[in-house]
């Protein structure tokens, strides 16, 4: 379904990979912004959701720029530019955020997946309500029976991640942890993003057991209903010194996934500007929502700016929490149907 923002049509401007303005008095107010739109799904809708509501409700002169982590984290520090970073995943940013945090040439304003990202190893909830026994991966590792390995159904499957992931590495380790090599298991390279994620889709659709790693939000964890296997306590110290870095450690410790820190980062410029500030303050959805909204995307094929456009249409039980009245108004005056 296509969806038109009749306020500013007459002042889109079609700039490279696009910009949104709108001719409402308050674009003085509001001025210039640069948003930074991430190469991943997630990111890219967030970028596109913010643009439509800081130009609609809040007359800002918008333009969407390409990014990714590493670059737009480095550029925001050293130029200034862009002036948002909607998803910066932060865990690995540490020593190249803080000191420019402290000098103030960036700042972070607020968390952009509240409660931060998710990784862990996943059931299918019909298996947990089958056998409560696999809430924790010691019930998990008992049984591989229930989850056999389709070329050798004698052996148990855990589907790890494609090579020259980083989580091909934790998920290694947590098999070796495991010592699920000794108790019926095999460890399943699935090639690929999309070969793993079909081989959940798979099983979950046969009623098949299934048990791998997978992160959200995603849209394939909005269309699933998926449960976390307890690997027990997180060890910062221990991860880091074993199996967040190194497939070789002989002597991994088995726990859970660290919590991957997800925030909205701003430049020097969107600091001093309230209005900006403000929203992005309160715009933090949980990893469970966003991944509702990235299947609703999926099921219906949308682009990322026809997401946007399908949350504000769709679901303002997210977006007016975000925004103040009178903005929450602009927007849904702007919103008709083909």
């Amino acid at each position: 379904m296509k969806f038109i923002k009749a306020l500013f049509l007459s002042s889109m401007l079609t700039l490279g990979f696009g910009a949104f303005t709108s001719a409402n008095a308050g674009s003085h107010e509001c001025g210039d912004v640069t948003i930074a739109e991430m190469t991943w799904q997630s990111a890219a809708v967030l970028a596109h959701l913010d643009a439509q509501i800081l130009s609609t409700g809040y007359g800002c002169n918008v333009e969407l720029v390409p990014g990714d982590t590493m670059p737009t984290g480095t550029s925001m520090i050293e130029k200034g530019e862009p002036d948002i970073a909607p998803e910066l995943w932060t865990n690995g940013l540490g020593p190249l955020l803080k000191p420019a945090v402290e000098e103030g040439r960036i700042a972070s304003a607020g968390e952009s997946i509240a409660g931060g990202a998710i990784e862990s190893l996943w059931i299918p909830k019909y298996m947990l309500d089958a056998h409560p026994e696999l809430a924790t991966i010691d019930g998990v590792i008992a049984n591989p029976q229930l989850f056999p390995d389709p070329e050798d159904p004698s052996k148990g499957a855990l589907y790890g991640c494609p090579a020259g992931w980083n989580c091909q590495i934790t998920t290694h380790q947590l098999f070796k942890a495991g010592d699920m090599a000794n108790k019926g298991w095999n460890l399943i390279d699935p090639g690929s993003g999309a070969g793993l994620a079909g081989s959940m889709s798979e099983a979950y659709n046969k009623g098949d057991g299934w048990i791998g790693y997978y992160w959200g939000p995603t849209a394939i964890l909005g269309q699933v209903e998926m449960v976390q296997v307890d690997q027990g306590p997180y060890d910062a110290a221990e991860w880091e010194r074993c199996i967040g870095i190194d497939m070789d450690c002989p002597d991994p410790v088995m726990m859970n996934h660290p919590v991957s820190t997800v925030e909205i980062y701003v430049s020097k410029k969107i600091m001093d500007n309230d209005t900006v500030m403000t929203y992005l303050g309160n715009r933090g959805m949980t990893s469970a929502e966003i991944s509702v909204l990235l299947a609703a995307a999926d099921a219906d094929q949308l682009s990322p700016e026809e997401a946007a456009e399908y949350i504000l249409e769709n679901r303002s039980d997210l977006w007016t929490r975000m925004v103040s009245d009178e903005a929450a108004e602009k927007i849904k005056q702007s919103l008709i149907f083909d």
